[in-house]
């Protein structure tokens, strides 16, 4: 796209070579000689710079239009650089400056045509060259003074200037009202743009946390199983083969139940293609419970009978609940620590207690990986959470999940 001070300055030369070709020969001009063109020539620099000092170009281009109605001097052509002017007055400027630049044009105009009427000067005219014509016969020296100048077209026929700077000023308006509407629509494009790109950031933080979550309780509560197998059937390999095959063999089994989750849990992302397995629940309680009294730690399960019919969000983030504070007590509670599991439904939540009394504690007072996943499960369920150390001993975690009747 050519840069506007090089539209510009083609525009002025038109106007220039038009006005050369129309009004070169013209004698009015060639009596008054370097004035004319003199405005003339100012007229031009005003269009051509018009877009960088609006206002300052109408006041210059105003200047040579007073210079030839001056002495009823000729308008020509060039004279265009008025309208011209408050068009691009109109287009960069607000509604109140352009209507009170179009005032005063129009004030302008009437006073002019108002003192030329008064004075009983001619009106100054532009005149154009037309071809020459065998005059008519004359009527009288009445009809001189009616009809003038074959050649004049009255330039002070005050509707007529009057529709010029109006349709100008007009034009100009309804170009800048266009444009700061296309200017409005971008800009609700860019924001639109930006509030989805900030909310796929968002949902892809949220997806991680939510992954994050999975793979932790997944991998935490299947190696925390494993290890304690794995010295159970150590201490046991010399006096008690049987027991050490037994705990080999339990680990083994969580390691393909671990690998089964983690595999479900990727599938959700699309990494494996395992996905209609199901996701694991309250109905799967019990064999969390018998998984973990095979590691070696008691655990007493209590469970409304059959297990309450929850959402699928719900049912996992209660699952996971147990099976993470499961695996704390494994980890932290200590040799013969028992652990006690209850779950209850009530109209509008269901409630887990997870307790133990062993002597141990979470890292870092209660604020380790696995509650902190505990706690943001239920914070997006909007529920309740409760962990730390029990006044009877042991430590003690609670949830309450809203449930939608």
């Amino acid at each position: 796209m050519r840069r506007p001070i090089v539209q510009d300055t083609a525009l002025a030369i038109t106007l220039l070579l038009l006005c050369v070709v129309l009004n070169g020969h013209d004698e009015t001009a060639s009596e008054t000689g370097v004035l004319w063109w003199s405005a003339a020539l100012l007229a031009t620099a005003g269009v051509a710079l018009r877009r960088r000092w609006p206002e300052t170009m109408l006041a210059v281009c105003c200047l040579a239009a007073a210079i030839h109605l001056a002495e009823s001097m000729p308008l020509t052509i060039v004279n265009l650089s008025v309208p011209i002017l408050l068009y691009t007055v109109a287009t960069r400027r607000g509604w109140a400056v352009s209507l009170a630049v179009l005032a005063g044009l129009l004030v302008l105009a009437i006073g002019s045509s108002s003192f030329a009427v008064l004075k009983h000067v001619p009106p100054p005219a532009i005149r154009m060259p037309v071809r020459e014509i065998p005059e008519p016969p004359r009527p009288g020296p009445i009809a001189d003074e009616l009809t003038g100048d074959g050649r004049i077209i009255a330039w002070n026929d005050l509707p007529g200037l009057i529709l010029i700077l109006v349709a100008a000023w007009a034009v100009g308006a309804g170009m800048r009202s266009r444009r700061a509407y296309l200017a409005e629509l971008r800009a609700r494009a860019v924001d639109r743009e930006r509030e989805r790109g900030q909310q796929a950031v968002l949902a892809i933080a949220a997806e991680r946390g939510r992954i994050s979550r999975e793979l932790h309780d997944v991998v935490a509560h299947g190696l925390s199983v494993m290890v304690i197998q794995a010295q159970g059937g150590a201490a046991a390999l010399d006096n008690r083969p049987a027991d050490t095959r037994a705990a080999l063999e339990a680990i083994i089994k969580t390691g393909r139940d671990s690998l089964a989750d983690m595999r479900r849990v990727l599938a959700t992302v699309g990494e494996v293609d395992d996905a209609w397995h199901p996701q694991p629940g309250l109905a799967m309680l019990p064999a969390l419970v018998d998984q973990v009294r095979e590691a070696g730690t008691p655990v007493h399960l209590t469970i409304d009978d059959p297990p309450p019919e929850l959402p699928s969000a719900v049912d996992l983030s209660a699952y996971r609940i147990v099976q993470e504070a499961l695996t704390n007590t494994i980890k932290h509670g200590g040799t013969g620590t028992r652990a006690h599991v209850g779950v209850t439904r009530s109209a509008t939540a269901v409630h887990i207690t997870v307790s133990d009394d062993g002597a141990g504690t979470t890292p870092g007072d209660g604020q380790g990986a696995g509650l902190r996943g505990m706690r943001e499960r239920v914070r997006l369920l909007g529920g309740r959470f409760d962990a730390g150390p029990s006044p009877a001993g042991g430590f003690v975690v609670h949830a309450e999940l809203p449930v939608e009747e």
